[in-house]
């Protein structure tokens, strides 16, 4: 880390609105540092788009941040963490910048959960494509047996805000009972997608019992204070006033009706290009 570099806020991008789950958690547990999080609304969703494409727009939008001031940015989006994280991190980081996802510190504490070490993946096309979460997870937990379902009805009922509608509970549950079919010993389901959270009240209706689901917001708020407590080069480069920002490419006041439903609170939106 460049001990030149001034304290600047830390940056959280999504492709779209999810990322503010995990934001929430993370603002809840650190709320002394300053936050910027920049949502790529106008180019969601990413899941279905190519690496290439995603790993462009991936790193325009982390160049942005770091433009304003930021020195460490977290992927709060899986299809970004799966799709462009390694690479950036290999090849593009100016000195003293960092990125870190949301997939590692997930993939790290699974076995805590798992007893038969037979585990679900819940997560869109494109996290499942990718593959991830079982190359993660065999890195830390080679005995771990992965099993994935992707979900391509879920992001869209959680941003219509149709958590709790007829449609909402069908597709929870046939998604959860395909992925179930796959191995009647698995007995951890990981929510691999940042707006999966916002169902949890469905989910649970349909996850037998004994089966733990996972949420990644409060695992991630979780790494990320260890890693600042490990890195004290990294977290005196993060400023501290408490202060939040946030940014979206799309339309400012319809990111602020949406965001509220992931974040829990108003927020004050501004519209910026990349």
């Amino acid at each position: 880390m460049d001990k030149t570099s001034p304290s600047g806020p830390i940056g959280i991008f999504d492709s779209g609105y999810g990322g503010l789950s995990v934001f929430k958690e993370i603002q809840q547990l650190l709320p002394q540092y300053d936050y910027i999080y920049l949502g790529d609304n106008a180019r969601v969703p990413y899941g279905t788009r190519s690496f290439d494409t995603v790993y462009n727009y991936t790193k325009q939008c982390v160049f942005k941040l770091f433009e304003m001031g930021c020195n460490l940015v977290i992927l709060a989006c899986n299809t970004a963490s799966a799709k462009a994280l390694r690479t950036l991190q290999h090849n593009d980081l100016p000195a003293g910048k960092k990125v870190l996802g949301v997939i590692r510190p997930t993939t790290e504490i699974v076995h805590n959960y798992t007893k038969t070490n037979k585990i679900g993946i819940l997560a869109t096309t494109g996290t499942v494509k990718s593959e991830s979460y079982k190359i993660e997870v065999h890195k830390f937990n080679p005995e771990i047996e992965v099993f994935q379902h992707d979900c391509p009805f879920w992001v869209p009922l959680v941003e219509n805000n149709e958590i709790n509608t007829e449609g909402a509970h069908y597709f929870v549950q046939k998604d959860i009972r395909e992925l179930l079919q796959q191995s009647d010993q698995i007995d951890t389901i990981v929510l691999a997608c940042t707006h999966y959270p916002l169902l949890l009240p469905v989910i649970e209706k349909y996850v037998p019992k004994g089966v733990t689901v996972i949420s990644q917001g409060p695992v991630v708020a979780g790494s990320l204070q260890d890693y600042l407590h490990r890195h004290a080069e990294v977290e005196a480069s993060c400023s501290k006033n408490g202060q939040l920002a946030f940014y979206t490419t799309d339309d400012p006041r319809d990111f602020e009706t949406k965001a509220q439903i992931f974040f829990g609170k108003p927020v004050d939106a501004s519209h910026i290009s990349v």
